[in-house]
Order: C-alpha cells, then structure tokens, then sequence
C-alpha cells in the first residue's frame, strides 16, 4: 500500500450504496477502503479498530444514527477526518454536523460529480461545502421566534380566528358558538394551530398570542 493512501472507512446502512462507492473509491490510486460499517454502532468499533484517515458517514442508520455517531467519532477517533454523505438537503442538519466536528457535507445526489473532490479537501484538512450550502451558512441561524413569526404567517383566517378566541378565554362549545361550527371542528382548528406553532397547551397559545399582538385591536 502506498504510503499516500487515503484509508478510508465507509458507514452507510445501504449494502448496495457501499458496494458502488467502494469499487469508485479503490479504483483511484490515492484512495483505499480498509473496511465497512452498516450502522453508527459498528461504525464506531471499527473505526476504533482500523484508525483510518477519513470517514464517510450516513446520517440515516440503525442502532445510532450519523449525528451521534459524529460526535463519538470525533472523542474516539479524533485524528479521523469526516465526511457526512447524505440525502438531507437541510440547513439544519448541516449545522448539527459542523457543530459536531464535521469536516463536510455532501449530498448523495451530487456524490458521483463531487465524492472524490470532497474526500481529498477533507483529508487535507479542508472543509468541503456545496457552494449553496456555505452562502446558507454566512446567514444567521432561525430562532426560535423567527420559526414561529413564519408559522404564524401561514396561519389560515380562520385558524388565527380560533387562536384569538382560545387567547381571550373561551371554551369550545363558546368558540363553536361564536363561529356556527361543530366543537369537533373548533378542536380541529386547534390542534392544526398547536402544530403549526409547535405548542402543546391552551396555556402555551395565551402566550403566543399575547406576545405576538394578537389581541391589541380586540383590546383596545
């Protein structure tokens, strides 16, 4: 084996997807497989086991899933570069595995173009991002009231009806009456408007709804 080989450990719960990716990565001259893992758990016993130069791991796994297999990687193996390949086309994911020690993010749908590039930026201590990917990270993170100005914004009329009703103190069967509906529906519109604001008590709604101004003009 020649001594500029990158050793690589592949992680991936699809057989098929390893078997592609190992007969692409042994076929280059600077890259080698030295061994294959199907969930987070294995991935750890081997990677202990083999020390190799860089990981390749799933986020989707049985037993431990990428994320936390990431951050035990990065404790148990620290000298191991890692490289997420996903099909999670999502900033947050993409925040939880840099934040973890990630040392990239490659989608499984652009792999056959970028796989090798990213493997050989990793390994050199780079950190490899798809070009839509790191303009998404010089933007701030959401927070929390962010998420919930955007769900409230897709509140329907008549859901933000109930959630005024429900704020100001009304039952049911009160809301119901008010609205000529069926107290099945005003529970209805409730549960869509607790799920959408992610919220889990009438409690919780009364906050929202005073702190996002929702009875100013019925109080003024």
């Amino acid at each position: 084996m020649s001594p500029h080989e990158i050793r690589i450990l592949l992680v991936d719960d699809h057989a098929v997807l390893r078997a592609g990716l190992n007969a692409l990565l042994n076929a280059q001259p600077d890259l080698v497989v030295v061994g294959e893992a199907g969930d987070g758990q294995a991935a750890i016993e081997q990677a202990e086991r083999l020390r190799p130069d860089l990981i390749l791991l799933d986020l989707n796994m049985p037993r431990l899933n990428g994320l936390d297999a990431l951050a035990e990687l990065r404790r148990c193996v620290p000298q191991s570069r890692i490289l997420v390949l996903t099909m999670h086309d999502d900033e947050s994911y993409l925040r939880q595995v840099l934040a973890a020690g990630g040392a990239g993010y490659l989608l499984k749908q652009a792999a056959d173009k970028e796989l090798l590039s990213a493997i050989r930026t990793v390994y050199a201590g780079g950190t490899f991002l798809h070009s839509e990917h790191a303009h998404a990270l010089l933007q701030p993170a959401p927070t929390a009231d962010s998420r919930q100005d955007e769900a409230l914004a897709a509140l329907s009329d008549r859901e933000r009806e109930v959630l005024q009703l429900i704020a100001l103190g009304y039952s049911n069967k009160e809301i119901a009456e008010q609205l000529i509906l069926s107290v099945k529906t005003v529970e209805t519109y409730k549960q869509r408007v607790m799920t959408k604001l992610n919220l889990s008590s009438r409690a919780a709604l009364v906050r929202f709804a005073l702190r996002h101004g929702l009875l100013d003009d019925l109080l003024a």
